[in-house]
């Protein structure tokens, strides 16, 4: 038991949970800006050329059972809309940056000279120490 709280205490005294808290909040923030900009700009765009002034209110009805598919396109919408966003501002820079590195995938940095070495190396060619 000893060491599984030592454990924890390590987890959270190393940054983790705050990186991990930080990255929640601003994801969330991010979540909410990108909803705003497809409720009020993108779906009204969409809904003009459809003639429907908005999504939110399409549904149908069978046997007493409402199904509210305007809902759901909404969150479609914001959903395509949160994951072009992310690749095309967090993963397309980043893998350019890398390239302009030398740092592919299949490479990684020795965090002893910060040399380039082989992901899969378990000792770095260059100062010899054990890498994880």
């Amino acid at each position: 038991m000893g060491g599984i709280l030592s454990g924890f205490k390590a987890f959270v005294v190393k940054g983790n949970l705050i990186e991990l808290a930080v990255a929640f909040v601003i994801g969330a923030a991010f979540a909410a800006l990108v909803q705003a900009l497809v409720v009020d700009l993108v779906t009204p765009l969409v809904a003009a050329v459809f003639g429907e002034p908005s999504f939110g209110g399409l549904a149908f009805e069978i046997n007493g059972s409402t199904f509210l598919y305007g809902d759901f396109l909404n969150a479609l919408i914001t959903f395509l809309s949160v994951a072009a966003a992310i690749y095309f501002f967090v993963v397309v820079p980043y893998e350019r940056l890398q390239a302009m590195q030398g740092v592919s995938s299949e490479t990684k940095a020795c965090e002893l000279c910060l040399s380039t070495i082989p992901a899969a190396a378990s000792r770095c060619a260059f100062c010899t120490q054990p890498v994880t």
